[in-house]
């Protein structure tokens, strides 16, 4: 897998993934996410790319204080081939040359696999509530 900033051309090919990983919520546009990250760091939505087909993504962000991770996803006929711990390494190192100390993600709590994941590349979970607050409708 080559990893690779994203292209605007990836855009049909993200969305399937994202779709296919059941990132795709109704509360948020993906298109619009997608635009959003474009406007910061553009460079830090990256995609991993196998024979020209996108298998994994994941969105990085930092603001000064901590780092995020947002819409880290590997194609499901592709899971447990370390592509998403990959994705992950490519995107911590991001952060560590931008001098970010922390990285924080969220996880639906039903999703144990997922927390499994995480936990097994080294996260913990944080014993802390995540709020959110919408400024802008999807």
């Amino acid at each position: 897998m080559t990893i690779r900033p994203y292209r605007k051309t990836d855009e049909a090919a993200l969305l399937a993934l994202w779709q296919a990983s059941g990132l795709v919520k109704p509360q948020n546009d993906p298109r619009k996410d997608i635009a959003r990250k474009l406007r910061v760091n553009p460079e830090w939505l990256l995609v991993g790319e196998n024979a020209g087909r996108i298998v994994a993504a994941v969105m990085a962000g930092y603001e000064g204080h901590r780092g995020w991770i947002n819409y880290l996803a590997v194609d499901p006929a592709h899971r447990r081939a370390g592509l998403g711990r990959a994705m992950m390494a490519a995107a911590e190192r991001l952060l560590r040359a931008a001098g970010c100390p922390k990285i924080n993600l969220q996880v639906r709590t039903s999703n144990r696999d997922v927390i499994a994941f995480y936990q097994r590349i080294g996260f913990a979970v944080d014993d802390v509530v995540s709020l959110g607050k919408r400024l802008e409708a999807d």
